[in-house]
């Protein structure tokens, strides 16, 4: 196989994984990176979907110890039927929208203007979110009820708008709805796995076509780049959120969409070709 198409998995890899848990919309990173690499046919589009699946490996295997758990509590122990519960609530709005609405969205709103218009404007709810008072009661996940479970995914639902974020609509959300940083952030991670794990398999059965065993190295490379970048942003953010909170993320937001509105007028970038 000719190297640059690894070098184009590896970079996708690497750029999905540095984003799709933080709250910067790796969709709007992904079509940037795809179109500077020229890489935005149908082949690339799968591409993008299915790396999500080495990121929602970081998040299992971080997590590991605590989805065991569940698994193996799931026939006796309340908590873990009450995590799997959750997570079932919270997946059906973006689920149920997106079949819904999915098609309209990207046809009217995968252009740049609504894209940019999305990150800047997110910018601002997480502005506000981290300048208001921020009344805590729901310090751990274990804390979730079916109410807050379905509020979060009322707020993930917001991600079907491009340049939204889902992380980010879950995680700000979460502060809105009296989460802790570190409740909210978690929540969001574990989420991601049946959100991203049925968006995956729903896609690679939809285009099984373009599925071809020349291939093959290209998809290695990207899940094991996108496994390596997530798992490391994973456990960093962790890390950053004990001390920090999300406003530098709204100004990367900011300057992001700046550069949405200049690679759209530049002609550097195909904003309405996903």
């Amino acid at each position: 196989m000719d190297a640059y198409p690894l070098l184009q998995a590896l970079i996708l890899g690497i750029v999905e994984g540095l984003t799709e848990f933080l709250p910067v919309s790796s969709t709007g990173h992904l079509i940037l990176a795809g179109d500077l690499l020229g890489f935005n046919d149908e082949r690339g589009k799968l591409f993008e979907i299915v790396i999500q699946s080495g990121a929602i490996l970081a998040v299992v295997w971080e997590y590991r110890r605590r989805f065991a758990a569940v698994l193996s509590g799931l026939p006796r122990d309340p908590a873990a039927r009450r995590f799997v519960a959750n997570l079932a609530i919270a997946f059906m709005p973006l689920a149920v929208l997106g079949l819904l609405f999915g098609k309209a969205i990207k046809a009217h709103l995968f252009q740049p203007l609504p894209v940019a218009v999305a990150f800047i404007l997110g910018a601002f709810v997480i502005l506000w979110a981290e300048k208001r008072k921020h009344r805590i009661t729901i310090h751990s996940v274990d804390e979730i009820g079916p109410r807050d479970a379905l509020k979060l995914g009322l707020a993930q639902a917001c991600a079907l708008i491009p340049g939204t974020s889902r992380s980010g609509s879950t995680i700000i959300g979460g502060l809105f709805f009296g989460l802790s940083r570190q409740a909210a952030t978690e929540f969001s991670f574990f989420l991601a796995v049946p959100i991203l794990g049925a968006a995956t398999v729903y896609q690679l059965w939809k285009e099984r076509h373009l599925l071809v065993w020349d291939d093959l190295g290209m998809w290695v490379v990207g899940f094991v780049s996108a496994f390596a970048s997530a798992f490391l942003c994973v456990r960093w953010l962790l890390r950053y959120i004990a001390t920090h909170d999300f406003t530098i993320f709204a100004w990367y937001r900011i300057a992001f969409g700046i550069v949405v509105i200049a690679t759209w007028q530049l002609g550097l970038v195909n904003w309405t070709a996903h």
